[in-house]
C-alpha cells in the first residue's frame, strides 16, 4: 500500500498550482493532506476511484485535515476524544489491519507562545496512538511540526530553541518513538543529509534547499520490517511543505 502525507497550505490555493497533475504522479491509496484551511463545500476535487473525508477548523481558513481514500473505512473519528476538535487537526480512520491516523500538529508560535497547547496535545497524541497501537499497526502521518534531530534541518545551531526545533518538542517526539513507534524515514535512511520537508518562503530557502524535515510518517514498531519505501518529494512544488510517501506491506 502507498500512503501520501502533504500539508498544502491551503487547498483552494494548491488546485490552481498542480495539484490534480501531482495527485495522479503520486498514485497513491491514500492521500493525506494537512493546512486545508477551507470549509466544506468551498472547493471541490473528485479524482475517480477516491473517497474524501474532511475535517476543518471552526475558524474559516485556519488549520483543517482531509483524507483522500481508495478504500472505505471501517470507521472514522475526529479530534482526540473530546479534546482538539475545533481546530480540524486529528482524522483516524480505522481499516481491518491497521489504524491511519492524520494530523496537522500545533505550531509552538513565535517565543514558544503556545508551547503549553502543544505540549498538551503532544500528551493527548500519544496516549492515543498507544491505544490505538494495542489493537491494530498504526500508520501515523502529517505536519508534526518538530524536527527531530539536527539532521533535520539546515541550521540547528541558529534555530535552538525556536518554534519547531525547542528543547520541549524534539523531547515530546523522543518520547513518542520510544512508546513504540518508528520514523519511516530515518529508519530507512538513518544518515541521510539535506532531506527536508519545509522551506520558509522567505530568503528564496527552498531554491538553496535551507529547509526542515517536519512530515513524517511513523508507523507501530512491529511492522517497520514490513516497510519497502519512504520518500522526501521535493520535487513537487505547490506548497512551502512537499509531499512525504510510506510504501508499506499491510
Amino acid at each position: 500500500m502507498k500512503f501520501v502525507s502533504w500539508n498544502v497550505n491551503g487547498f483552494r490555493a494548491v488546485l490552481n498550482k498542480g495539484f490534480d497533475e501531482a495527485f495522479i504522479g503520486l498514485n497513491a491509496d491514500f492521500v493525506c493532506l494537512q493546512e486545508t484551511k477551507m470549509q466544506p463545500g468551498q472547493a471541490q476535487y473528485d479524482p475517480p476511484g477516491y473517497e474524501d473525508y474532511w475535517h476543518s477548523a471552526q475558524r474559516k481558513g485556519y488549520s483543517g485535515t482531509a483524507v483522500f481514500a481508495r478504500h472505505e473505512p471501517l470507521s472514522i473519528t475526529f479530534g482526540l476524544g473530546e479534546d482538539h476538535l475545533d481546530e480540524g487537526r486529528v482524522m483516524t480512520l480505522e481499516y481491518p489491519d491497521f489504524y491511519l491516523v492524520n494530523t496537522y500538529v500545533p505550531n509552538a508560535q513565535p517565543e514558544l507562545k503556545r508551547i503549553d497547547y502543544r505540549e498538551a496535545f503532544e500528551d493527548a497524541m500519544r496516549r492515543h496512538l498507544v491505544a490505538l497501537d494495542q489493537k491494530k499497526p498504526v500508520i501515523y502521518c502529517g505536519d508534526l511540526n518538530v524536527a527531530h534531530q539536527e539532521i533535520d534541518l539546515k541550521y540547528p545551531r541558529q534555530n535552538r530553541g525556536n518554534p519547531g526545533f525547542s528543547d520541549q518538542e524534539r523531547a515530546k517526539m523522543t518520547t513518542l518513538l520510544g512508546s513504540g513507534f518508528t520514523d519511516s524515514f530515518r529508519h530507512l535512511y538513518p544518515d541521510k543529509t539535506e532531506a527536508y520537508t519545509w522551506w520558509s518562503y522567505r530568503s528564496n530557502a527552498r531554491a538553496s534547499n535551507a529547509g526542515w524535515r517536519i512530515d513524517y510518517f511513523l508507523v507501530s514498531d512491529r511492522v517497520k520490517g514490513q516497510i519497502k519505501a519512504a520518500d522526501i518529494r521535493s520535487d513537487i512544488y505547490g506548497s512551502d511543505h512537499c509531499p512525504v510517501t510510506l510504501e508499506i506491506d499491510l
